[in-house]
C-alpha cells in the first residue's frame, strides 16, 4: 500500500456528495450487512436502488425478482422482506435476484456515484477486513469511507466504528474491537434492538449478526447501471491474489 494514500472519513449524505477515489459506503445497521449475508446464502445478484418507485418499476419488468426494503426500519408495503438479516436467514435465496432499497445505504450509493467516486464498495463490519485487503490490493490514491448514519442525516456510531476500523487496517494500526463494540451498548442505534416495542422491526439477533465483524472474506462492488440503480456483485478477496 502506498504510504501516501489519502484516507478520508466522511459523514452522511453530505459526506457522500464529497466522496472521491475508491469509496466505501458504510451502513452497518443493516443494509450492507444484510447484503453480505444474502450473498453468503447464494443470492446471484442484488440491484440496490434509491427510490421505492424504481424498485417497483424493476419488479414490474421482472416479476421473479425478490423485493427487500424499508423506510424508518419498517418493511415497505408489498415487499417480500424488510432489511433484517435474521428474518431472512431461513428463506431460499439460491440463485435469486434481489431488489433492495433502504433509508440510508442505497441512498448513499446514489449520492456517492454522483460525486464522482471512481469505484464504489458497500461497507459493513461483517466484511471490514476483506474491504481493507481489497483496497490495499487496488492501492488507490484516495479512499473515501462514507458513514451513512441514520437515514443519511444523523450520525450512527456503528458506521463510524466501521470506518475507523477499516482505516486502522489500512494504516497497520492496532485496534481493540471488543471494547469498541461494548461502548455501543448505550447508543440509541443499539438500544432500539432491545426495545420490545420494536422487536418485530429490529430483532436482537440482527444486532448480533451485524456486529459479527470479519465474518465474510469478500467485498461487494456497486456498479451504476442507471441513475438510480446499482448492480451489487460479490468479489472474493482471495481471487485477487
Amino acid at each position: 500500500m502506498d504510504a501516501d494514500m489519502d484516507i478520508k472519513i466522511l459523514h452522511l449524505l453530505e459526506g457522500a456528495d464529497q466522496a472521491k477515489g475508491l469509496a466505501v459506503v458504510i451502513d452497518v445497521f443493516r443494509a450492507f450487512s444484510l447484503e453480505c449475508y444474502l450473498f453468503s446464502r447464494g443470492v446471484q445478484k442484488i440491484y440496490a436502488v434509491g427510490r421505492e418507485e424504481t424498485a417497483w418499476e424493476l419488479k414490474r419488468e421482472h416479476p421473479e425478482y425478490i423485493m427487500a426494503g424499508e423506510r424508518g426500519g419498517v418493511i415497505l408495503p408489498g415487499f417480500d422482506f424488510g432489511n433484517s438479516p435474521s428474518q431472512t436467514e431461513h428463506a431460499d435465496f439460491l440463485d435469486k435476484i434481489l431488489i433492495h432499497t433502504t433509508s440510508a445505504g442505497t441512498q448513499g450509493l446514489v449520492h456517492t456515484c454522483a460525486a464522482g467516486a471512481g469505484e464504489i464498495l458497500t461497507g459493513s463490519l461483517v466484511n471490514a477486513s476483506a474491504i481493507a485487503s481489497y483496497i490495499k490490493d487496488k492501492n488507490p490514491e484516495r479512499v473515501s469511507l462514507v458513514c451513512m448514519g441514520n437515514s443519511g442525516i444523523a450520525l450512527a456510531p456503528e458506521d463510524e466504528l466501521c470506518a475507523r476500523y477499516i482505516r486502522s487496517l489500512l494504516l497497520g494500526e492496532p485496534f481493540e474491537m471488543g471494547p469498541e463494540i461494548l461502548s455501543l451498548v448505550n447508543e440509541p442505534s443499539v438500544a432500539k434492538f432491545f426495545d420490545t416495542r420494536w422487536k418485530d422491526v429490529f430483532p436482537v439477533k440482527d444486532l448480533i449478526m451485524c456486529l459479527e465483524y470479519d465474518r465474510f472474506p469478500f467485498v461487494l462492488k456497486a456498479d451504476q447501471i442507471s441513475e438510480d440503480v446499482f448492480e451489487i456483485t460479490r468479489v472474493n478477496v482471495q481471487d485477487l491474489k
